[in-house]
């Protein structure tokens, strides 16, 4: 997670609207729903550069819309950040395609925000939503998955292929393993010269040398040469319905071994061929020194000393330290400065309750002016209907018509685009109270909890919610989070990170 100063850098984001026939002509304007996106946008200051429009199209399936794989390869390639619409249902409103849209830009680290339900995914609160959608996603993975892993194990059993290739030395032949007269025969090889010379890189060069190659084309290594020894396919045992893996991806585990499938094949070696190698590599494996893991320390990444440098931990020092000035502070006490501020996260709870009191009345105050103004609109929608008619029957010249509608065409105008911001305003409020709701719950139970938790998690923590550690000569400044600050009129302006300076002996 980058180290962010007390300004977040400006985010570049882009703005959805979709609005279907339907509802254009029940009087629902794109115009309205790109203002109030704008307005938002303009409140959190971020830079909008891209609008994605999908004018008259209905939401039973956008994911095959232009616009919508422009928008998509928009956040692939890190152009667009985020992505602000007026509600989930005018992203999508089939549960498919808003499971896939979501799921994309999770893995894209990109944040969605739906102003209508107060989805910020940018905020503590929002991030929930993530955690809802994977959920969703994942039980429906997992119902898919039962219905195709059922059958895995019969078609193991009977030898069938599962969907892989082939192991090297082997193809499908009628579905079933047959030796490949090519391959077989450097398969053959391979434990050949290992027994010979016992070291798997000089194996991987001979091979390399006489031209072999692996079936993709590439040049053989001593990782490829290991798992080719150690497979039993080539002593004539193929072992099936072994892995899995959760999210389609290259992260395999190992199924538990009385799941594991068994069938015989034709051999490219004997047995006691393949036993002598693999010996031999069982050997050299527990002859080997087990390196130990490095250390990855609690704070790496966020300890800043004040002159502007990072702080480590060198090698058997319990200390932070600053490589240019030497400024330094223990381990233990940088973890106990950190836990303490937890305490007193945010701010007092006098000021947390007068903070919202005034940010709920904020909000209903303009939630009073928008109910206003929508009536104002209509009123104006009337009168210019009247008014027209009059024209139309003659009752009023050109002159008095056009003197009439001006200052009712201007009053529109204005209340037209000063509603999506009143609106946007609200949509601010509403996130913001949300994500500091969610914070507070999230730093009263890290405190209760710090000392049960595993370093892992710890530091899991950390990158969630930390910002910037600076670390003084007399004290230890944490910037744990944003809080939305107020001017004089109300409206929330850039957020401010709160900095808690905490003072610690210093060690050493």
């Amino acid at each position: 997670m980058p180290v962010r100063g007390m300004l977040e850098a400006v985010k570049s984001v882009g703005i959805w609207v979709r609005v279907s026939t339907e509802d254009q002509a029940l009087g629902d304007s794109p115009e309205h729903h790109e203002k109030r996106a704008r307005a938002y946008a303009e409140a959190k200051t971020w830079e909008v550069v891209e609008l994605y429009r999908l004018d008259g199209v209905s939401g039973k399936s956008v994911a095959g819309h232009p616009e919508a794989q422009r928008m998509l390869a928009d956040i692939r390639s890190g152009r667009i950040e985020a992505l602000v619409f007026s509600k989930l249902a005018r992203l999508a409103r089939n549960t498919k395609e808003l499971l896939e849209f979501a799921e994309i830009f999770r893995q894209c680290g990109a944040d969605l925000v739906s102003l209508q339900e107060a989805i910020d995914t940018s905020s503590p609160a929002g991030r929930l939503f993530f955690t809802m959608i994977a959920a969703m996603a994942q039980w429906e993975r997992e119902e898919i998955a039962e219905r195709v892993s059922a059958s895995i194990p019969i078609r193991a059993k009977l030898g069938k292929p599962l969907g892989g290739a082939a192991p090297f030395g082997y193809r499908w032949v009628d579905k079933q393993l047959r030796p490949d007269p090519d391959e077989g025969p450097v398969r053959a090889l391979i434990y050949d010269l290992f027994i010979e010379h016992r070291r798997k890189k000089t194996v991987a060069r001979l091979l390399n040398e006489r031209g072999y190659r692996t079936r993709n084309g590439s040049r053989f290594s001593d990782t490829t040469v290991d798992r080719l020894l150690r497979d039993e396919t080539a002593k004539g045992r193929h072992r099936a319905n072994y892995t899995y893996t959760a999210d389609r991806t290259k992260n395999w585990s190992l199924k538990p071994q009385s799941e594991w499938v068994y069938t015989d094949v034709e051999a490219l070696i004997g047995e006691p061929l393949w036993e002598r190698a693999n010996a031999i590599l069982r050997d050299q494996r527990a002859s080997q020194t087990r390196q130990t893991r490095k250390t990855a320390h609690l704070f790496a990444g966020f300890a800043f000393c004040a002159c502007g440098q990072k702080m480590y931990v060198w090698s058997n020092s319990p200390k932070y330290v600053c490589s240019q000035c030497r400024n330094k502070i223990p381990i233990a006490d940088l973890e106990t400065v950190y836990r303490e501020q937890l305490r007193s996260f945010l701010v007092s709870p006098s000021d947390i309750a007068a903070h919202r009191a005034a940010a709920q009345e904020a909000g209903r105050e303009r939630e009073r002016l928008i109910v206003a103004g929508e009536a104002e609109l209509k009123r104006i929608a009337r009168t210019e209907d009247e008014l027209f008619d009059l024209y139309s029957a003659g009752s009023v010249t050109k002159d008095d018509f056009g003197r009439r509608h001006a200052p009712l065409s201007e009053r529109r105008r204005r209340l037209e685009d000063e509603l999506p911001k009143l609106q946007a305003e609200v949509d601010v409020l509403r996130i913001n109270l949300l994500s500091q709701e969610e914070a507070l719950h999230e730093a009263r139970d890290l405190y209760d909890r710090w000392t049960t938790l595993s370093e892992e998690e710890k530091r899991q923590l950390v990158e969630a919610i930390t910002q910037r550690i600076v670390v003084g000569s007399e004290e230890v400044e944490i910037v744990l989070m944003e809080l939305p600050s107020r001017n004089e009129g109300g409206r929330a302006t850039r957020a401010q990170g709160f900095m808690a300076a905490t003072s610690c002996t210093r060690a050493g």
